[in-house]
Formats: structure tokens, sequence, C-alpha cells
């Protein structure tokens, strides 16, 4: 894709930024010597664990909420989530003053259902995968009027997640390859835009989890395709990108230059290595980028940024990953 083809103006990015800024922090991102110890080359880690919720999906969010009219703010907000765009969702809405409902499946982790509620949303639980839960999503856009706000597939949410780009290329100038966390798209959709715009030449790798990785799937058919929806330490990682996608299939297939799939020992070993040589407590997916480095399953050339995205794990589960215990995530996922 062309970047002047993308549906993203070109200044989205940037008033994003000014329109999030009294909302959202601006992450450091920090160098990691153990992994240059490792690969041999310059790595960065940007904390974005450290948000505000937990997770960088409070970006897109805020710039989603802050760009409604009045008129839909008077309504409300409606999406579905795996947990960190819910959190994000109902924290911007709870900021605006409206009313915000969010709709997930048996799927999501206990602890970050909690969280949500403690937010003060309307939780609706229904199904065994997200693409089940946005049945009821629809439900409530077509009866009740509420604005559906989705965790990717949206110009605002992408622009808002397109602002961590903008703070790679400030603190990391001399980086050649950005490795982003590779669900429905919106955060990698807007890194690799706003990076590329500025440096064309920046090697963007997603990474996701064997099990159940929609967007990867999608690539390899050409298309956006269904994929069963699987328990996984990368819980917020799961769920289709929509047979209807509109932005980010497009702009992944186009600007993203590789896709790394994770097995879950790889993903529990990047939570230990988060935590023993980074001292950072980060959940599965937030631990992808990481994994996939400790793991020789991404080849670095020159400077990096892997990107550390949610720290939104029951602490029970991470207690029992660190200690070195194989979790069976068929059973009980992250919750």
């Amino acid at each position: 894709m062309n970047l002047h083809s993308s549906p993203l103006a070109a200044d989205a990015f940037i008033k994003a930024r000014h329109r999030i800024a009294g909302t959202v922090l601006r992450t450091p991102a920090v160098p990691s010597p153990s992994l240059v110890q490792m690969c041999g080359a310059p790595v960065h880690l940007k904390l974005e664990h450290l948000q505000t919720t937990g997770s960088f999906k409070l970006r897109g969010a805020t710039n989603a909420v802050l760009s409604l009219d009045e008129v839909s703010r008077s309504k409300g907000v409606v999406g579905v989530s795996t947990g960190n765009h819910g959190r994000g969702l109902a924290y911007a809405a709870r900021q605006a003053g409206i009313r915000c409902v969010i709709c997930m499946s048996r799927l999501v982790p206990q602890n970050k259902v909690d969280g949500i509620k403690a937010l003060g949303a309307e939780v609706r639980i229904v199904g065994i995968s997200q693409d089940e839960a946005q049945v009821e999503v629809d439900r409530l856009v077509a009866e009740e009027g509420l604005t559906l706000l989705p965790p990717f597939d949206h110009a605002d949410i992408i622009a808002g997640q397109g602002t961590v780009g903008l703070e790679v290329l400030e603190d990391v100038p001399q980086v050649e390859t950005v490795l982003v966390p590779l669900s429905g798209g919106g955060l990698i959709s807007g890194v690799a835009a706003a990076v590329k715009a500025e440096k064309p030449d920046v090697k963007v790798i997603g990474v996701s989890m064997e099990r159940g990785a929609a967007m990867a799937a999608s690539l390899n058919a050409g298309h956006p395709v269904q994929v069963p929806e699987l328990p996984t330490l990368a819980d917020s990682l799961g769920g289709g990108i929509g047979l209807d996608n509109r932005y980010t299939f497009r702009i992944t297939r186009d600007l993203v230059d590789q896709v790394v799939l994770l097995s879950e020992v790889e993903i529990a070993d990047g939570i230990r290595h988060a935590y023993f040589e980074e001292r950072q407590v980060v959940e599965g997916s937030g631990a992808v980028c990481l994994a996939a480095i400790v793991a020789g399953k991404a080849q670095l050339s020159g400077p990096a940024v892997a990107l550390l995205t949610g720290c939104n794990i029951d602490m029970n589960m991470h207690r029992r990953i660190i200690c070195g215990e194989t979790v069976d995530v068929m059973h009980e996922g992250e919750g």
C-alpha cells in the first residue's frame, strides 16, 4: 500500500497525539542490556504496559471517544473486547462522562473482567468467542443507539495507537526494526504507518501466538478468514479480524514485513525473561515481542525497539509462570 492511500489523513497521528495528551501517558523506551548481549544489536523496550490502564489500548480508545460528536456522546459507546480494549474504553468513557458497555466472551480472564467493571462500565459476557460477543454489540447499536468503538478496525483507534510509533521515532531515531504484537491489527497498522511515513526502510515485525492467530491466517489466505478462538497465554491477541475488515488487514498486509508466531512455551519464556532480566511484570500478549527475540525467531540487524504492551495478567498465574510451572492453557487460560 502506498502510504498516501492510507484511510488515515497525513496528520492523523499528530492530531491524535494532541487530543489524548491530557489522558494518556508518554511511556519510556529503555535499553535492554540482556537482549543486546543475546542478539548482538541494540534493543530498546517500549514500556507501554506502564500506561494508565496497563495497556496501549487506552490510546486508541481515548482518541476515538474524544472524536465523537455530542449526539453520539449522549447515547454512549459499546465495544467488544478480549480485556484491554475494554479497560481502555471504560476509562476513556468515564473520563468523558459517558455510558460504556463492554461485551466479552467467556474466554476473557476474570481479572480483566473485574478491571473493566471497576472503571464503571457495564459488562456483558456472551458466548465463547469475540465474534459471538460482537452479536450483542450489534444489537445494542441497533436497538439502543450506542456508538460502536471496535478494538482495532477503526480510523480513530488506529490513529491513537499510531502515537506509539511517533514516540518510538523520537526516543530511538536510529531504529531499524520495530517489533509489535499482532492481533486485529490496530496497533501494528498505526505504528507501521506512523513509522514508515518518516522512515520507510524500517522493518516492522508482527508477533502473535500459534494458537488462533487470525491476522496471520488471513494474511496467508490473502483475505480475512475466521479461525477458532483458542485459550492462550496471549489471550489479548485472540479474536477474529472481521470478514468485512475495512482497514487493518490491508494496512498490515502492505506495511508489515514479517510475522512471527510463538508457542505457549515461548510466550511463557518471554514472561519469565521480562520479570527476571528486565524487572517488568508483563502479560502474555504484552511479552510476545520480547519472547520472539529470546526464542531466536526475530532476526535483528540493527537498532530495534520491542513493544511491551500490557501488564494485566492474573498475578497468581504470573507467579506460577515465573516459578517455571508449565501452565495448561487448554483448561485454564490466564484467569
